[in-house]
């Protein structure tokens, strides 16, 4: 890399996740069909949640919201990528890499927060059923969807703020398919002390606390199921959380692993393949997993698919 400080770049380059060219139309076609069955099946998830009354509850409003919110996060890197393998450059712009950046930053960000509240939700509904109506109102379901926005863009601003008191040197690559945070940061030529730290700490902060209410929500949960007198009982209330539960393992999961592949291999090209599983499996598989898992989407989606039949 080139020595000497350049605070005003005019971009970066995405190297991606492999850069032999007889490689790039099977990776084209593999993230395009990907894109596609997260943009329509979330899509299609939002459909239902709205014609299906019955479905009109704290829990499938929260769902909605996630659903928007993947659609959101694979549109702010795919895209791209797909752009710049069809015209065969690697190039983002300073002002296209901070715009992505931020968006990731918030989405994720926002995904988190959504997870803890619909945990919550669970918590709620059995834990305190005769309260749940009382307690999971249309407005504190709304503050809350408000709240998690707001600090996911704090969240969001303050770290992109942040990257724009640094400057870079010249022939910027940066190993992955969309611009993270954590790479940008690598790339500066000034003392990134208070970036770090300040990506360490509102990570564990924003991460955590989500993540440990979530943890609670369940332990309550699972107490709460195992003193119910029927199997029966049990068995519904479980069936409840499944999906729920499936989701958060498919999210936090893939986001453990890529930090544990990042902090024992140093190899650029696997930390990229890593963060795919993050940043565009999830999106993908959450469809699947409420379609397949919960028997009130699969009755809305026979009724929607029955009414559309009989109209044609």
């Amino acid at each position: 890399m080139t020595s000497g400080n350049q605070s005003g770049v005019a971009g970066f380059f995405l190297t991606g996740l492999s850069g032999d060219s007889e490689m790039q139309p099977l990776i084209f076609g593999l993230f395009l069909t990907i894109y596609l069955v997260t943009v329509l099946g979330n899509l299609l998830i939002i459909l239902i949640i709205n014609s299906d009354s019955h479905l009109h509850t704290p829990m499938y409003f929260f769902l909605s919201n996630l659903s928007f919110t993947d659609i959101c996060f694979s549109t702010t890197t795919v895209p791209k990528m797909l752009m710049n393998i069809q015209t065969q450059s690697k190039f983002i712009s300073y002002t296209g890499c901070l715009t992505q950046v931020c968006l990731i930053l918030m989405f994720a960000g926002l995904e988190n927060f959504l997870l803890a509240a619909m945990a919550y939700d669970r918590y709620v509904a059995i834990c305190h059923p005769l309260r749940y109506t009382i307690i999971m109102n249309p407005r504190l379901c709304g503050l809350l969807i408000l709240l998690s926005l707001l600090v996911s863009m704090v969240d969001a601003l303050l770290h992109s703020l942040m990257v724009l008191r640094l400057s870079f040197c010249i022939d910027l690559e940066i190993p992955h398919f969309f611009c993270e945070l954590a790479q940008v940061i690598k790339l500066s030529c000034s003392n990134t002390l208070i970036n770090n730290i300040l990506v360490y700490l509102i990570t564990t902060i924003l991460g955590g606390v989500p993540l440990l209410g979530i943890i609670f929500s369940y332990i309550k949960i699972v107490s709460s199921i195992l003193r119910m007198p029927s199997a029966g009982g049990m068995y519904k209330a479980f069936s409840t959380c499944g999906s729920h539960l499936s989701v958060v393992f498919l999210f936090y999961g893939t986001a453990f692993g890529v930090y544990i592949s990042s902090a024992v291999t140093h190899s650029s090209k696997n930390i990229a393949i890593t963060s795919v599983m993050y940043t565009v499996v999830p999106p993908m598989m959450n469809p699947f997993i409420y379609s397949l898992r919960n028997r009130d989407m699969k009755e809305a989606l026979k009724k929607l698919l029955w009414r559309d039949s009989s109209f044609s």
